[in-house]
C-alpha cells in the first residue's frame, strides 16, 4: 500500500500562519472530495474550528520542529503502510484512541511482512509492543481483540484509506458483454 503525500507543511491550512519550533500541530489525513488522500496541517489551537473537507482517516499530534537542509524531504513524500505505522505511533506523538485500530491492523499487517517483530505484551497486558526491524525502536500498541467485529470497524477505515472494493460484474452482465463483443 503506497501513496504519495506531502511532508508536514510549513504553514497552518487553517489560517496561513507560519507554524513555529515547538509549537503542536494537528495532521490529519483524509479523503478530499476529489476522492484522493489529503494531508491538512493545522495548529492545535485551530482544530475545534477546522472544518474537515472530508471523512477523517486519521489524525495525529506532534510538535512542530523545521526541516533542514540536509533532510531528505523526498523520501517522506511517499507514505506506505509502514511509515504510516511510525508515524500514529512514535512515542513523541500524543496518543489518539481514534487512531487504535488503525495501528493494530497496520501492526498485524507488518508482523506478517517481517517488517516489526513481535516482542510480547507489557507488564499489565494492555499493550503490544513491537520491534521495528530497520530501527530497533520499540513502539507499545494497545492490545485488542483481533476478531470479526474488529475487522468490520477497521473497514471503513481502510475503505477511506484504499477506496471501498471494486463491485464484481454480475457472470449474466460478462456473458452477455462477451457475446455482444463476439458478434
Amino acid at each position: 500500500m503506497e501513496m504519495t503525500l506531502h511532508p508536514l507543511a510549513k504553514t497552518s491550512r487553517a489560517t496561513g500562519h507560519a507554524f513555529a519550533e515547538g509549537e503542536r500541530v494537528v495532521c490529519y489525513l483524509l479523503r478530499e472530495a476529489g476522492g484522493e488522500i489529503g494531508r491538512h496541517d493545522l495548529l492545535a489551537s485551530e482544530d475545534a474550528d477546522y472544518p474537515k473537507t472530508g471523512p477523517v482517516l486519521c489524525s495525529w499530534t506532534v510538535t512542530y520542529k523545521a526541516r533542514h537542509a540536509e533532510e531528505n524531504a523526498g523520501r517522506a513524500l511517499k507514505l506506505t503502510a509502514e511509515n504510516l505505522f511510525v508515524t500514529l505511533a512514535d512515542p513523541s506523538a500524543e496518543p489518539n484512541s481514534a487512531n487504535t485500530p488503525m495501528l493494530q491492523f497496520l501492526g498485524l499487517m507488518l508482523e506478517r511482512k517481517k517488517l516489526l517483530r513481535p516482542r510480547g505484551l507489557t507488564a499489565d497486558r494492555e499493550r503490544q509492543v513491537y520491534e521495528h526491524a530497520k530501527t530497533h525502536q520499540l513502539y507499545e500498541i494497545p492490545a485488542g481483540n483481533l476478531d470479526e467485529a474488529f475487522f468490520i470497524q477497521i473497514q471503513g477505515q481502510l475503505d477511506l484509506l484504499v477506496g471501498p472494493p471494486k463491485a464484481k460484474p454480475e457472470p449474466a452482465a460478462t456473458v452477455e458483454r462477451v457475446a455482444n463483443a463476439l458478434s
